[in-house]
């Protein structure tokens, strides 16, 4: 087996579960390499949306932010970050979003304000950005964390961005038309959502040493395990080539 890193190992099992002619809301990091991954490889059609207003971008290299003048050549067109929430967004056109932060729980919600008491908190974070409004009007949602048992904690100190909100899915209350998170990668593992209790269930464990203990010693609460776990398919030479020699050779986001 060729050795990789849990990032890269991230990525290509995001970039896997991207298909051909979706639209994706993209974020700057690993879910940015994983999009233009799979733009090389199975999904040359992947429609990509930045926060900035770059839609269908076709970079010919890994932007380094939203606001990259790379995004701007050659794609569909440039329009304001109000267009591209109003009309693209919040006009139900995202299938993918890719979300990030510093605590998710059982239910997807995810925390990027504060950690701490949020009127005298330890840390004051970025916030939402366009996190919960992503969250609310993608079709799906996939998260990206590093985990630990302070990016998984038994509960969050803030609900920045609402996945399932708790086991009755309160979404509908709300009145959010997404369909909620669908998938949770970190470098341990892969998350789906349980149908009846919406919480995160493990499906896949990561090669090269999987470990059941290891994962359950990295998250704050009685882990649910699917009936069905598996190995995630690690990662080819193919795909660890682009990353390495053409989307992040200086290992910017590769550690």
């Amino acid at each position: 087996m060729t050795s990789f890193t849990p990032d890269e190992i991230m990525v290509t099992r995001a970039a896997n579960e991207l298909r051909n002619g979706e639209v994706v809301f993209v974020g700057i990091g690993l879910p940015n390499l994983a999009c233009n991954l799979a733009r090389r490889l199975q999904a040359p059609g992947l429609i990509l949306i930045y926060e900035s207003g770059a839609v269908g971008a076709v970079p010919s290299r890994l932007p380094l932010s939203i606001g990259d003048p790379c995004l701007v050549t050659d794609s569909i067109s440039v329009c304001s970050m109000v267009e591209v929430f109003n009309y693209y967004l919040q006009g139900g056109l995202i299938d993918v979003g890719f979300l990030g932060g510093a605590q998710v729980d059982r239910f997807g919600n995810i925390n990027s304000t504060v950690i701490g008491d949020y009127q005298n908190p330890k840390v004051r974070l970025p916030g939402s950005g366009g996190a919960c409004e992503i969250s609310i009007h993608a079709k799906k949602i996939i998260i990206i964390l590093k985990q630990n048992k302070k990016t998984f904690p038994e509960k969050i100190d803030f609900i920045t961005t609402p996945g399932f909100i708790d086991r009755r899915n309160l979404r509908k209350k709300y009145g959010m038309p997404g369909r909620g998170p669908a998938l949770v990668i970190t470098d341990l593992g892969v998350y789906t959502f349980s149908q009846e209790s919406f919480e995160m269930v493990l499906t896949e464990i990561h090669p090269p040493n999987p470990s059941i203990e290891k994962i359950k010693n990295n998250i704050s609460w009685d882990l649910k395990i699917s009936n069905s776990l598996k190995t995630t398919k690690p990662p080819t030479e193919g795909e660890l080539d682009i990353i390495r020699k053409e989307l992040d050779p200086e290992r910017i986001y590769i550690r």
